[in-house]
């Protein structure tokens, strides 16, 4: 090979580089799946007819729990009192929690073949826990609060679990009583615990 000919290789090679190192930005197409479908074939063995149901039944879960999770962050950041130092720790351990099943119901969703509700935006207007105001509140009603919306998100996965096992999705109703239901459950429990009204010193 020519002095010359080892030069053009070169350019042309370092020039490939050069446009390679390029960031291709403000890219624009239309999407690859639109939210609420689910993908034709599967390799679990669910027809796209469940599939799709169960993923229209798990996205408002999945809204419930991102709104119960960001509703202990309020708390976390907002509670005082004298029971301040134990409910701050409390709080922020419930909301690493809320935040794997979080993961756990939008990787099922995933697997399903559907998409997961992700942006606040849409999040928003799918859950069905009610909007906090954005002031601070007293230690019970804060409390009384996330009760109520582990109770929704309880009563809500307990019916859906039922109806997973009624369609076949054995994985789904797993998810759904191991995670979602016991998680709910032994967090309602810590938090109840801190509205009785016991004595602290005399009997």
């Amino acid at each position: 090979m020519s002095a010359t000919s080892i030069l053009a290789t070169h350019k042309k090679l370092s020039t490939k580089t050069s446009d390679m190192a390029n960031p291709q930005l403000q890219q624009k197409a239309p999407p690859t799946q639109r939210f609420g479908t689910v993908l034709e074939d599967s390799s679990i063995g669910l027809d796209s007819g469940t599939r799709e149901k169960v993923c229209t039944f798990l996205n408002p879960i999945l809204a419930d729990t991102m709104s119960l999770r960001d509703l202990y962050k309020k708390s976390h950041w907002q509670v005082e009192g004298p029971t301040f130092y134990q409910l701050h720790l409390l709080f922020d351990e419930h909301f690493k929690k809320q935040s794997k099943l979080i993961d756990l119901i939008a990787e099922r969703i995933q697997t399903l073949g559907g998409l997961a509700v992700s942006m606040a935006a849409d999040v928003a207007d799918m859950t069905r826990i009610t909007k906090p105001p954005s002031g601070r509140e007293e230690v019970p009603v804060i409390i009384s609060r996330l009760l109520e919306a582990h109770q929704a998100i309880l009563m809500d996965a307990r019916s859906k679990a039922k109806e997973a096992s009624s369609l076949g999705d054995l994985g789904t109703n797993d998810l759904l009583v191991a995670d979602v239901v016991r998680t709910n459950e032994f967090q309602s429990w810590f938090l109840s615990s801190h509205l009785v009204n016991m004595p602290l010193v005399d009997a």
